[in-house]
């Protein structure tokens, strides 16, 4: 498959700024549409763009955790910020404010959504890239380690077999002399 100069540059540059976009609509959602879940999407297109361009090898380069372990992370933040209010004696998903007075921010509001918000944001990137590598890889590269056999197959596991277990079919097909 040939690679498209205009589309790597593109996405080079546009990788980053969609990653600051979706963190911008994960960290303004609980004070205006946005959130969580419009920021994880926001992140998962520009993880997709990674993937048209450069293959599934550069969208596991770009996570040091496994899809598993992000998704996993993302479900226990969440739960536990459901969860916690309770353990207070408040009610479920029932949300706290702190405010923060930074010297060069002036002042900041943080909710408990927006830990909630981080937990879903976590989870919609490790969905998609479950996705990415559950169906992402090449198949070019394991067609190239499947040799045709020399001789006619015998059955339909013999067809096409990698070149690690290449051997002649008596070795590993059931001796059909004794079937009735």
């Amino acid at each position: 498959m040939k690679r498209s100069l205009i589309l790597d540059v593109s996405v080079r540059l546009l990788y980053p700024s969609i990653i600051v976009l979706s963190l911008y609509f994960l960290f303004s959602g609980h004070n205006q549409p946005g959130g969580g879940f419009v920021g994880g999407l926001a992140a998962s297109a520009g993880i997709s763009l990674r993937y048209v361009t450069s293959g599934v090898d550069a969208v596991r380069r770009s996570f040091r955790l496994e899809p598993w372990t992000i998704l996993g992370l993302g479900l226990a933040i969440a739960v536990g910020t459901a969860i916690f209010p309770m353990l207070l004696g408040g009610d479920i998903l029932e949300h706290g404010t702190l405010k923060l007075h930074p010297p060069l921010l002036h002042d900041v509001k943080v909710t408990s959504a927006l830990a909630f918000d981080i937990g879903v944001y976590l989870v919609v990137i490790g969905l998609v890239l479950m996705i990415f590598e559950a169906f992402g890889d090449d198949r070019e590269h394991e067609m190239e380690m499947i040799e045709a056999p020399t001789e006619p197959a015998m059955s339909i596991g013999e067809e096409y077999r990698p070149l690690s277990q290449h051997s002649p079919a008596r070795f590993w097909l059931p001796d059909d002399e004794g079937a009735t």
